[in-house]
């Protein structure tokens, strides 16, 4: 009789063990398959729609049509864009996402803000370009004036009005330059150069604020002595005027030498 109840005992366990077994297979079933699913939306998602270019009135009911949602997280400047259009979105198009979602955007502003004007005066017209760009500013029209500084920025200009180092400008303005030709304003006799040592002659051009062009090396045809200047370009004489800047070029006597002559 002992024996008996002893094993019905033992039986009775391993039943109920099977039963709360069983039931918690059966909850934990239901929690991750029934009841999460449910709560989550799990496996319903959306295609993000692109909604860069777009403008703010309209993203409200575009994208709640959507069961979607935005938030402005960054305004900036654009130019050529519309004001409070959407210049950036996260996530991006194509993505997928569960309803409700956020989209986060970066919308356009009205006005460009203001930035401090870069120093351009003294470089050169690709520095300055260069500059201008990481500035977000416009090289506009360049205009070359008499000056010995070739290619140099004399002065800078926005809306007609000179713009010195360090004023307030908007960014993305249009910014005119005032460039040297690398010829002076200043006019002068040309000097007479023929008969002098080529050294001489290239001390004179430099002294006059003139430049030395090309030097050529010839046969002197009345025995000059080598080195001497034989004649010159443009050439000397009554009313012969030359400005600040530009180039004089010499023939001189004998063979060239073999370092140049600067």
């Amino acid at each position: 009789m002992i024996k008996l109840l002893r094993a019905q005992t033992l039986g009775d366990v391993f039943k109920h063990i099977i039963i709360m077994v069983a039931i918690v297979a059966l909850l934990l079933f239901l929690f991750f398959f029934v009841y999460l699913p449910s709560t989550t939306n799990h496996g319903e998602t959306i295609t993000v729609p692109k909604i860069t270019g777009m403008s703010v009135e309209e993203l409200e009911d575009f994208l709640g049509d959507k069961d979607l949602n935005f938030y402005v997280s960054d305004s900036t400047y654009q130019q050529g864009e519309e004001p409070f259009t959407v210049i950036t979105q996260e996530p991006k198009p194509g993505e997928k996402v569960k309803k409700g979602r956020k989209i986060y955007v970066n919308i356009n502003m009205k006005n460009p803000p203001l930035i401090k004007m870069p120093k351009l005066v003294d470089a050169s017209i690709g520095t300055a370009e260069k500059i201008l760009k990481s500035y977000d500013l416009i090289l506009g029209e360049i205009k070359y004036v008499p000056d010995l500084a070739h290619n140099s920025v004399l002065r800078q200009f926005v809306n007609g009005r000179e713009i010195k180092p360090g004023d307030p400008v908007a960014k993305g303005s249009r910014v005119d330059l005032e460039v040297g030709n690398g010829e002076g304003n200043t006019e002068l006799e040309v000097p007479d150069l023929v008969g002098m040592p080529i050294d001489e002659a290239i001390m004179v051009i430099a002294g006059q604020n003139l430049q030395q062009g090309a030097v050529i090396y010839m046969n002197a045809p009345n025995g000059e002595p080598d080195g001497t200047v034989l004649k010159q370009r443009p050439v000397p004489g009554e009313g012969a005027m030359i400005r600040t800047g530009e180039l004089i070029d010499l023939w001189v006597a004998g063979p060239k030498p073999l370092e140049p002559i600067n």
